[in-house]
């Protein structure tokens, strides 16, 4: 992996600004559904709308598909320790957990899954970060 060139993460540009428009539409598009229909609104959150909208923008800049295959390949992995959060925040919420605790113990948990993975991924040949 190469290091990141900073200057060009730091700068931005028009493009960076409609990026920016379109995916936070989203965003709101679907917190609105969620006010009245909490079904569909996670439907839509679990579209992978942010991955595909990320390499649609890569693509649109000229990225080859070598980067863009790395990219939803490395997007499955790093997806897999989040999942239990999605199970065990609402668990702890029905069980009179305050809101803040519940996120902070996922947020925990997902990054000991993400480190076990890791570790798991390294000892068969794959190499996350």
């Amino acid at each position: 992996m190469s290091k990141v060139p900073w200057e060009k993460v730091l700068s931005l540009t028009w493009m960076d600004g409609v990026k920016f428009l379109v995916s936070a539409l989203v965003i709101v598009f679907v917190t609105k559904i969620q006010h009245f229909h909490d079904r569909l609104s996670a439907l839509l959150i679990a579209l992978p709308l942010t991955s595909l909208v990320a390499m649609i923008w890569m693509r649109a800049e000229g990225q080859d598909s070598t980067r863009i295959a790395n990219h939803a390949e490395g997007t499955f992995w790093f997806v897999l320790p989040t999942l239990p959060m999605f199970l065990v925040l609402p668990w702890m919420l029905r069980q009179g957990w305050p809101f803040g605790w519940s996120l902070a113990a996922n947020c925990l948990l997902t990054v000991a899954l993400f480190l076990l993975l890791g570790w798991i991924l390294k000892a068969v040949g794959i190499r996350l970060l």
